[in-house]
């Protein structure tokens, strides 16, 4: 059983060391939710609180070192106490793109999926009235993926890499991802709300 080296309370506050920017920190929340989900899904429960650090830290060095993203992660999460298994993880989410470290386990290959979809997703909901993935559906997700000017940044090509190296369809990723982020939504409002982002 995979267990972290440090605790979320560290984990957070190393976060928050590199990122200051609402955006970032809130992606970090929401990929962390999203891997704890998927965890759970998975049969990996008892791995749950590892795979959700590693989906907190996932960007670690994005906002202050855009330019050596993943090659910047591993030196600061080694300063922060992180092990060797879980750099490992962070650095596999940008393979292909910044990275030449390949996602191996089940939970990376989920991590690489599910990074740039939870950013296409959260920008369809925030086209909503409701300005939420409650009520998101599968159909509208496909519609703006399909749109290629629509969140721009979120790459289609990660996305559809990452649902063929889990052996999933395009759309049980699209539900399973909405069905995360329904499970974590709440909480990381409250959060965003006690840090005054």
């Amino acid at each position: 059983m995979r267990k972290s080296k440090i605790s979320r309370e560290q984990a957070l506050d190393l976060l928050r060391t590199y990122n200051k920017e609402a955006f970032h920190i809130q992606h970090a929340l929401t990929v962390e939710g999203v891997m704890h989900w998927f965890a759970g899904e998975l049969g990996y429960g008892d791995e749950a609180d590892y795979w959700a650090i590693c989906g907190l830290l996932h960007d670690i060095d994005f906002e202050m070192y855009p330019e050596e993203h993943c090659k910047k992660a591993p030196e600061l999460l080694e300063k922060g106490g992180v092990g060797e298994d879980m750099i490992y993880t962070v650095c596999s989410h940008g393979y292909g793109l910044c990275s030449d470290v390949e996602p191996v386990h089940e939970m990376e290959k989920v991590l690489f999926a599910v990074d740039e979809l939870t950013g296409l997703i959260w920008a369809a909901a925030l086209m909503r009235p409701s300005k939420s993935v409650m009520d998101m559906e599968v159909s509208s997700v496909k519609k703006k993926f399909k749109d290629k000017r629509f969140a721009a940044g979120c790459s289609r090509d990660v996305i559809r890499t990452g649902a063929e190296r889990l052996g999933w369809e395009l759309n049980e990723v699209f539900e399973k991802t909405i069905l995360a982020m329904r499970s974590c939504e709440a909480q990381i409002q409250k959060e965003m709300d006690k840090m005054g982002l």
